[in-house]
């Protein structure tokens, strides 16, 4: 574990004056491999303790803004690259499974609440991430004090009805035969954004493999079914022109949970990432709102 000090810049503040953060990383034994780990905590007093669960193909890193962010906030922000992603090991872009991405975040979540006793503990997710999210909190209760899902993709507007029958069948026997590449231009109206994605060697730009799309369509059909089992304060974030993970996929989560703490935010003409737009310090002002309610449990 490596551990220094770092500037925070939360888009709003003057760097210059802007509290202190550090930096943690680590790794541990998960389920399909090694899991690589990293961290951004402030310096004082840790106020709550964020897992934050990324998306497919790309790496906790590219949270750093968000991460600093919250930590200036007082939360202690962890963040996992899954399985086949960033730093840690397995296959390009291949998650293994479902089951096993759900057990790496709550060993993450465990791990940050064990350096950090006793402050409330959330959930902060992107795509894929909030699939994963979803999945670990309908398999049974998760004691956590809320949950935020960036662009859940419980409507995925990708894949032919060919790719998606034979998809459970490639998966068994050619896992990490190529099955669909995601397009840059649609993640973000930042040209920056999307051109740091494309050069960015942490993020895999073939074409997503077989076993992880097979994952993903699984899970979205269980999740959908287990919805109501959700019950804990939930914040949903989703731009109204995402073209990767369907808007639609939030009204599903909005009619389906059985969370009574329920807010849906839709952000007009963003794209997929909410986190990476030119709106983001609006989008992460919302995220820390909630989450600053929902410390006392208000």
């Amino acid at each position: 574990m490596t551990t220094e000090p770092t500037a925070s810049d939360t888009g709003q503040t003057d760097p210059a004056t802007a509290p202190e953060i550090r930096t943690e990383s680590g790794t541990f034994d998960g389920v399909g491999g090694t899991v690589v780990w990293r961290a951004w905590l402030p310096t004082g007093t840790v106020r709550g303790v964020i897992d934050l669960v990324h998306g497919v193909a790309e790496h906790s890193g590219r949270y750093a803004h968000v991460g600093q962010r919250l930590a200036t906030q007082g939360f202690a922000v962890y963040a996992l690259d899954h399985i086949g992603h960033g730093k840690s090991t397995g296959g390009k872009a291949n998650i293994g499974s479902m089951e096993g991405s759900a057990d790496n975040v709550a060993t993450m979540l465990s791990i940050a609440e064990g350096k950090h006793p006793g402050v409330p503990r959330f959930l902060v997710a992107h795509s894929l991430g909030s699939l994963i999210t979803l999945y670990l909190a309908t398999r049974a209760p998760i004691d956590v004090s809320g949950i935020v899902l960036s662009a859940p993709p419980l409507d995925i507007p990708v894949g032919n009805p060919v790719q998606r029958l034979l998809a459970p069948i490639l998966s068994k026997l050619v896992p990490d035969l190529g099955m669909l590449k995601l397009d840059s231009s649609q993640i973000s109206r930042d040209p920056a954004v999307v051109s740091a994605y494309d050069n960015d060697p942490l993020v895999y730009r073939g074409a997503l493999p077989v076993r992880t799309g097979a994952e993903v369509l699984a899970a979205t059909d269980l999740v959908k079914k287990r919805l109501a089992t959700l019950t804990a304060p939930l914040l949903v974030l989703h731009g109204t022109a995402d073209a990767v993970a369907a808007p639609s996929s939030s009204d599903i989560v909005e009619r389906g949970v059985g969370s009574k703490d329920l807010t849906v935010l839709r952000y007009e003409g963003l794209y997929h990432e909410v986190f990476n737009e030119p709106e983001q310090d609006k989008v992460l002002g919302d995220v820390v709102g909630w989450l600053e309610k929902h410390l006392t449990g208000q």
